[in-house]
């Protein structure tokens, strides 16, 4: 049975492999579908930043637009699409999340418009009597000025810009049905990168990743290593040395309304820089499920800096240059979606972004760098919404309504039992499933917490040692 698994036996939830709902471009082998061995794509509301369908721009009127190049390396044969219409990615399978990664952009069109080069000054020296007349005042224009450029003032955007840039990367992956782009960030000067898990299993076992550097140059790259409980993966590019490896914060310090910069490749265009603020701390985002069903959620930085398709594995970053998270999915807006998180056919940022929080997954991402198996806490438990509450829980309290207590575990041992309704763990509120996964994933195995539950109408706190899903298939 899966440890604080959403759902439950009585909570059945769309099965999904990867949060990510996205799909990608169709190679020429074949038609687009999920590869590799992470998460299967959810039927999910949020949209995956790793779905780019392109930009397709109409010339202004009375110009024709220029034609996209059939080839190019960055381009992606697209159908053509209305200009003021976002291209929908195809459906995929259930949950409740998309990932922010991005296929293969197609080519950007620019018409050029029709008009007068420059203001000209003139005068009239032709009267009504075809005479010569006074002439008239000259025409203003527009005076070209010399405006110096002026480093960024510490603190700005423009500062943090200019600092995180060079750490930061694009990185193109194809398979053998589909491709995509997303983002990455440099960990070292010889290419270790991390990135979603999401970006990269695209691959699969035979596909080719590359990874674009913001001074132009690329390099091939392999897989170090994933975890799709924490949608995090390492990767190291090939042959390189020198690089700028970005410098890492504690995202426990960050506050709401704290600025914060996002930087990555959305819809293909690398070293994009957008900012905003902390909107939410601790928000609850569940992403789906991976390929042994067990949930892949967070406790998210929600953030209103603009976050789209191929964000997906780029930073956010406070305001003194620190990454403090990683871009991994947005929510987004649709008429015809049952679903209040909005249909997963659109696309593009609303203002809800939401990254991983740096301290939940760096541990993960040194056992990744060692060549290590990731750990995971657990409870040992299987949880649901209390929606279906009965007996002397049926209120509308909120928690996690626990559906099966695993033998021999930290929970069992602590005296939980079915229908316990878990409200507390040390000062987090727990208002249901994904937020109970989502905060029991911030810890680490053999961390000490207080869990505070409803048993038989009473309120009652146990003190235990939480789990490790090391030797758990089901975690």
């Amino acid at each position: 049975m899966n440890d604080e698994n959403p759902g439950g036996p009585s909570d059945p939830r769309d099965p999904a492999g990867d949060a990510d709902r996205w799909s990608g471009a169709p190679s020429s082998s074949g038609s687009s579908s999920s590869s590799g061995g992470g998460p299967t794509p959810p039927t999910n509301p949020f949209h995956d930043p790793f779905n780019d369908r392109g930009l397709h721009d109409t010339a202004p009127v009375g110009v024709a637009a220029s034609a996209a190049p059939a080839d190019d390396e960055h381009t992606a044969a697209m159908p053509p699409y209305p200009a003021s219409t976002a291209v929908a990615p195809k459906k995929a399978r259930g949950g409740r999340m998309v990932f922010a990664a991005s296929v293969v952009a197609a080519s950007l069109l620019v018409g050029g418009g029709a008009g007068f080069g420059g203001a000209a000054a003139y005068h009239s020296w032709q009267g009504d009597d075809g005479g010569t007349s006074t002439p008239s005042a000259a025409t203003k224009t527009s005076d070209v000025v010399d405006t110096p450029s002026t480093p960024g003032q510490d603190g700005s955007v423009q500062q943090v810009a200019s600092e995180v840039l060079p750490s930061v990367v694009k990185i193109d992956v194809k398979g053998s049905q589909e491709e995509g782009s997303g983002s990455g960030i440099i960990l070292s000067s010889d290419g270790t990168i991390l990135t979603n898990n999401h970006v990269v299993e695209v691959a699969g076992q035979n596909g080719s990743i590359v990874v674009d550097f913001n001074d132009g140059s690329s390099a091939p790259a392999k897989i170090v290593g994933t975890d799709p409980l924490t949608d995090t993966a390492v990767i190291k590019a090939q042959g390189v040395s020198g690089l700028t490896p970005a410098t890492i914060g504690k995202s426990s310090s960050l506050a709401v309304g704290q600025g914060v910069v996002a930087i990555g490749s959305p819809f293909g265009l690398d070293a994009t820089v957008t900012s905003g603020i902390v909107s939410a701390l601790d928000r609850p985002v569940d992403v789906g499920r991976d390929s042994s069903d067990n949930v892949t959620a967070y406790p998210a930085i929600q953030t209103d800096a603009a976050i789209n398709p191929g964000n997906s594995g780029g930073p956010l970053v406070n305001l003194s240059g620190q990454v403090v998270g990683i871009n991994a999915s947005i929510q987004t807006t649709g008429s015809d979606s049952s679903s209040p998180f909005g249909q997963t056919q659109e696309s593009g940022s609303i203002g809800l972004g939401f990254a991983i929080p740096m301290d939940e997954v760096m541990p993960v991402v040194a056992q990744m760098i060692k060549g290590e198996t990731p750990t995971h806490a657990r409870l040992g438990i299987s949880v649901s919404d209390n929606t279906a509450a009965s007996g002397d829980n049926a209120d509308t309290t909120e928690g996690a309504l626990v559906q099966d207590v695993s033998s021999d575990s930290t929970a069992s041992k602590a005296g939980l039992s079915k229908g316990d309704l878990i409200t507390k763990v040390d000062d987090h509120i727990i208002t249901g499933a994904d937020s109970l996964v989502a905060t029991i994933r911030s810890y680490r195995p053999g961390d000490k917490v207080t869990v505070t539950y409803l048993q038989d109408g009473d309120t009652k706190t146990a003190d235990l040692v939480l789990d490790s899903d090391e030797e758990v298939s089901n975690s």
